[in-house]
């Protein structure tokens, strides 16, 4: 097979990968998790009792080769005119959140420094030549980041769980990563100075200064290798602030919106959410596994939440729609609502929310 047909192929497959964890030839002897059966984990694999599974290879195929698809042309690159460069830290009542793309956040209170879902790589992707690549720079340079104490890794899949991230965060501040169960195995085998701590669904993790985080179900799953499909398991995050409590969703379907109200009646009231609403299309494939922006609106009004800023969007094209299709949708979504737009804003990577 010429080289350019493989590469190719190998770039759709890490791209769908990305998107939507789907198993990959180049993992296949991954360690993954080994523990007590639960009411979601039935001693080989995670489930989501009320999700439903993930799309298999055939659907993949047909979403990739089945002559339906209408993939939109991102530009090569698109930059953001906003660069942040934080405090070393942010004390009091406040909360600070610089947004760095994607999914990745700093989030600063509390004297605390809490990096979301980091991802500083060229591409999410096991690969430097193949699978999705930034559109843009991070919003905050690596070198300009203010020392790390904590880090929360929602799940395994690349453009969330970024392996060179970490490791170089490991290696200039040491920071505790707090992840779902299986995580752990990927990281630590990839870096044994990663300090991975893994946890379960409604686990409450201290993390200092009275501020501490529980993992929350989401709809969603997981996988990097051929064989290790929700070998690890998912979640979302309720962090525990001083000007509140934040709800951090980094990846999730919408359903029937049961997950959103489960944490309103557990957790509420909620301060602030920080909610997917990128790589939706086509929706016949993507609906169960993340949200589009009306889905997003849907779940914010669900979750009870205060305040929402948007993510998952603009910085790696894992999907179909186009660049700045997530940020207009949502527009027109709260509009339909009747939920002011400012109660729900899209930032670009750089610009920054306080509380």
């Amino acid at each position: 097979m010429p080289i350019v047909t493989r590469r190719r192929i190998l770039a759709l497959l890490t791209g769908a990968a990305a998107a939507i964890g789907v198993p990959s030839i180049w993992m296949s002897l991954m360690k993954t998790y080994d523990g007590p059966t639960s009411d979601h984990f039935d001693g080989l694999r995670f489930f989501d009792p009320d999700g439903v599974p993930p799309k298999s290879l055939a659907e993949v195929l047909r979403w990739q080769y089945g002559g339906e698809r209408h993939r939109a042309k991102w530009p090569e690159w698109a930059p953001s005119p906003h660069s942040d460069i934080p405090p070393p830290r942010v004390n009091g009542a406040g909360v600070r959140l610089s947004f760095v793309g994607h999914a990745s956040w700093l989030v600063q209170t509390g004297g605390l420094n809490i990096l979301v879902d980091p991802v500083w790589s060229m591409r999410a992707s096991p690969f430097s030549f193949a699978g999705p690549k930034r559109h843009n720079d991070p919003g905050i340079a690596f070198e300009k980041l203010p020392g790390i104490d904590a880090v929360l890794v929602s799940h395994g899949h690349y453009d969330h769980l970024d392996l060179a991230t970490l490791s170089k965060l490991a290696a200039t501040c040491a920071p505790r990563v707090i992840t779902p169960l299986g995580n752990d195995v990927t990281m630590r085998d990839a870096d044994a100075a990663i300090r991975a701590e893994a946890f379960d669904w409604h686990h409450r993790v201290e993390l200092g200064n009275g501020i501490a985080v529980t993992l929350v179900p989401t709809r969603h799953w997981s996988a990097r290798g051929l064989f290790d499909r929700n070998k690890t398991l998912w979640a979302s995050f309720v962090l525990e602030t001083p000007a509140g409590k934040l709800y951090i969703v980094c990846d999730s379907g919408y359903g029937d919106g049961r997950h959103f109200r489960r944490v309103a009646d557990a957790h509420g009231p909620l301060r602030l959410a920080i909610l997917p609403i990128g790589a939706y299309e086509p929706r016949w494939f993507m609906r169960d596994q993340h949200m589009n922006p009306e889905d997003a609106v849907k779940a914010l009004a669900d979750c009870g939440a205060a305040q929402a800023l948007a993510h998952h969007h603009g910085t790696f094209q894992l999907t179909d729609e186009a660049i700045d299709a997530p940020a207009i949708a949502l527009g027109e979504a709260l509009d339909a609502a009747n939920v002011p737009r400012e109660k729900f804003a899209t930032l670009k990577p750089g610009q920054v929310f306080e509380i």
